[in-house]
């Protein structure tokens, strides 16, 4: 098996559930170590849900930095009777390895760390510096991981000049796709307030449901923008719908909408604000009277247009398969988004998505050594990028 490999089943061996490692950070810091890396615990959270955090610099902010971005938590099982083997020992079938974590993220993990491995091993003294930002929060609330090490870089003055986060961004093969932006997101949940009564006296009544109703349906009719050339247009779905009492015969007094933007560079988090409620006052809901509105933004868009690193990934990628890569933005969120606000250059790069989460999650062993073989060459491109 190759050194890849053999890691990659190790981490996937550790039941790392978010917000738990399960001592995933600890194998990582001691393969990372004797490469020159500093290791530094920043573990973040209340004591019932302490989040695991990892940086790891080698060097010195002299050069250029790059930094290898990821997270050791996974989804949880779902049903163990439904899978093929134990989701947390590493299993291979058909060519696969199947495990919880093997296509999210971790063996992304272990490419990164091989491919450091190697080229330090040729370049010992690189031009570059390289860092590691691992966070055991990245598919839980997400609030005490990266942010979290973001902000701690930011106040230190830490520089972070490019980013590879290892998400599986690839379709087909690996490298088919890669993720040079994404959209932003913000929650809404909208209050709006009637008077219950009888169903059978309606004018001693007001329906909350039918008073937000038309605004309800110029909000799903909107184009909140037309999108560029590197986003898809701004999004807005209603998730959820509760109201009504569960009796027959009853008015409700209340109905709470949840809705999501997805939203491009081409909006605000502000400007869409404002045009929600431009939308609900023009349809006679008038704040704090008829209805509350409370935002979460989860993440702002970012974008790395063509350029350093981009160049690099794409042909490392070309040199390593032969594919010409998809740059796209499209799909959910992921830590790219708080590491942007202090890297002005990052993109997403790992294996194929299609069992992420899912039962029987697997990633097809041909597919590993050509991701660690790209971040090797991605170094590599880099390295000579700033050489004088």
């Amino acid at each position: 098996m190759t050194a890849t490999l053999v890691l990659a089943e190790q981490l996937i061996a550790r039941p790392s559930v978010t917000p738990l490692d399960a001592g995933c950070l600890d194998l990582l810091a001691q393969r990372l170590a004797p490469l020159g890396f500093q290791c530094e615990r920043i573990d973040s959270g209340p004591d019932n849900f302490r989040v695991s955090n990892l940086w790891a610099r080698r060097g010195h902010g002299r050069h250029p930095t790059l930094v290898w971005a990821g997270h050791t938590d996974v989804v949880p099982t779902g049903p163990l009777e439904q899978w093929g083997s134990d989701p947390f020992t590493p299993t291979h079938r058909d060519g696969r390895l199947f495990g919880r974590g093997a296509s999210d993220m971790k063996t992304s993990l272990a490419a990164m760390v091989v491919a450091c491995e190697e080229f330090l091993q040729a370049n010992p003294e690189p031009g570059i510096d390289i860092a590691f930002l691992l966070t055991s929060d990245e598919e839980g609330p997400a609030v005490d991981g990266t942010v979290v090490v973001c902000e701690a870089l930011q106040r230190r003055g830490e520089r972070l000049d490019w980013c590879i986060v290892g998400e599986p961004t690839s379709v087909e093969r690996t490298g088919d796709m890669i993720k040079n932006g994404r959209r932003g997101t913000m929650s809404g949940k909208l209050t709006v307030k009637g008077v219950q009564g009888h169903i059978a006296y309606p004018h001693l009544a007001r329906n909350p449901i039918h008073m937000v109703a038309p605004a309800l349906a110029e909000l799903a009719s909107t184009v909140w923008d037309g999108g560029n050339a590197f986003f898809p247009p701004t999004s807005w779905q209603v998730n959820n719908i509760h109201g009504g009492t569960g009796a027959s015969n009853v008015i409700p007094g209340t109905v709470v909408l949840d809705f999501n933007f997805r939203f491009c560079t081409e909006s605000t988090p502000e400007g869409l604000q404002q045009r929600v409620a431009d939308i609900l006052a023009r349809h006679g809901l008038q704040a704090g009277r008829d209805h509350d509105l409370t935002w979460t933004v989860g993440g702002l868009p970012f974008l790395t247009t063509p350029g350093t690193l981009v160049d690099a990934v794409r042909d490392a990628i070309r040199t390593e398969t032969g594919i010409e890569t998809e740059l796209s933005t499209t799909g959910g969120t992921s830590d790219g988004r708080f590491i942007a606000r202090i890297c002005p250059q990052v993109v997403e790069l790992g294996l194929p998505n299609a069992t992420i989460h899912k039962v029987d999650e697997h990633v097809v062993v041909s597919d590993i050594e050509p991701l660690k073989n790209i971040y090797h060459r991605v170094l590599d491109n880099l390295s000579r990028a700033v050489q004088p």
